[in-house]
């Protein structure tokens, strides 16, 4: 296969990566979201609003790819949605906040945490994946833009990894401060992910490397 040819077929696969990484957290998100609710779950709730903030992010990657390709700089477009994102954070962070703590004062427990458990499994194996084949064709494109990209995904996964272990904490031992200390760690992330956003946007740079040279 052709030097450009091949590069042509690996952008395309990153711009299917960033579709596939869109769609699954909006769906992720809503799930979470309704599921959080009706069973009272905090961190399920908090992981699922904090999937649809990843969304944005998610379509200022996409654009971010199409702008990388024609060797444009970072524009308008992308630094709103990282602006959208960060304050998005921001208020997702007061929320859980706010909420963990008035939790843990009354003691609340969640009706269960079977299905924080069940959607943290298939984040960790969908956002592992995604990890992995974005970092191959980063690297496989040189480009520091997609292998930065492949390292904020990772924030997605530690925070499945925290989504689960609050979940078993809690029907293994039916003690509801597991769920707010998981909704707090998730605040925690959260509140980085909002900080870097907006340090991306007054930089000009994606993620936490330099855009493609």
């Amino acid at each position: 296969m052709e030097p450009i040819t091949q590069k042509n077929s690996l952008y395309k696969w990153a711009y299917v990566l960033a579709v596939i990484t869109i769609l699954y957290n909006l769906i992720e998100g809503i799930v979470s979201v309704f599921l959080g609710l009706q069973d009272e779950t905090l961190s399920l709730f908090g992981f699922g609003v904090d999937s649809f903030v990843e969304v944005i992010s998610g379509i200022g990657i996409w654009h971010m790819l199409i702008r990388i390709k024609h060797e444009g700089n970072l524009d308008k477009f992308e630094k709103t949605a990282l602006r959208i994102t960060g304050t998005s954070f921001y208020v997702l962070v007061a929320g859980l906040i706010v909420t963990s703590i008035y939790n843990g004062i009354i003691d609340h427990k969640p009706e269960t945490t079977f299905w924080g458990i069940i959607i943290s499994l298939i984040s960790i194996v969908t956002m592992g994946s995604l990890i992995y084949y974005k970092m191959k064709i980063g690297k496989a494109l040189d480009s520091d833009a997609l292998i930065a990209d492949a390292n904020c995904t990772k924030t997605c996964f530690y925070l499945s990894i925290i989504l689960l272990a609050a979940s078993v904490g809690y029907e293994l031992t039916g003690i509801g401060r597991f769920d707010s200390i998981g909704a707090l760690l998730i605040a925690y992330f959260s509140f980085k992910e909002g900080r870097e956003a907006f340090e991306k946007a007054k930089s000009g740079k994606y993620c936490t490397r330099d855009d493609d040279k």
